[in-house]
């Protein structure tokens, strides 16, 4: 990844030319999801004349949190990408943000994401960790990636003991449980006031 001064320097060109090219789509400039822009190494050795390895679709980054009280936390998700997508040399062609359960499948974004999968549009994704994509099943929408010609990159590849995984999944079970129980509770408690609105109004 290379910031646009050095890259200027290394083609011998200004930096007012790069930015023409860019608006002529002569030498497209790539950015990040907080509007920094780079450009890849591919592009410099497409530029001297030597062809780099075709990328068959586009490279995605994907992130998630259960809920707008964890927006903080999407924000440090982007951050670490953003490093580990430079380090790692991919030029991201967009940022997929979302706010929704990982137990959700229904999820407008996710959804989306495993359409352009299947289309051939991606072909790499992405995630910080893999619950980040989903909480239950990875392994079989890393399968169904694959079978599209789509790799998944998981940036924190933490494994946990037979164990903790099972505590962690009960755990989860239960705080989603809980939440829609508590959900529930709440609309009967509305419902009961209206009804009582209502014969009072009689």
């Amino acid at each position: 990844m290379y910031a646009i001064g050095t890259f200027a320097k290394m083609l011998g060109k200004s930096v007012k030319t790069l930015q023409r090219w860019d608006r002529d789509g002569i030498l497209v400039v790539h950015r990040h999801a907080k509007g920094r822009r780079y450009y890849t190494h591919d592009q410099y050795l497409a530029y001297i004349g030597v062809k780099a390895e075709a990328a068959t679709g586009d490279t995605v980054v994907y992130t998630r949190v259960s809920s707008s009280a964890q927006k903080p936390d999407l924000a440090n998700q982007v951050a670490a990408l953003e490093t580990f997508s430079a380090a790692s040399g991919y030029a991201v062609s967009s940022w997929v943000s979302e706010v929704g359960s990982g137990l959700n499948y229904k999820r407008e974004k996710f959804n989306q994401l495993m359409i352009d999968i299947e289309s051939g549009k991606v072909s790499r994704l992405v995630i910080a960790h893999k619950d980040r994509l989903v909480r239950f099943g990875y392994e079989w929408f890393e399968q169904f990636a694959e079978r599209h010609g789509c790799t998944i990159v998981v940036m924190n590849h933490e494994s946990l003991s037979p164990t903790e995984e099972v505590t962690q999944d009960l755990l989860t079970i239960i705080n989603c449980f809980s939440s829609r129980l508590y959900g529930l509770r709440k609309y009967k408690k509305k419902v009961a006031a209206l009804i009582s609105a209502e014969d009072d109004a009689l």
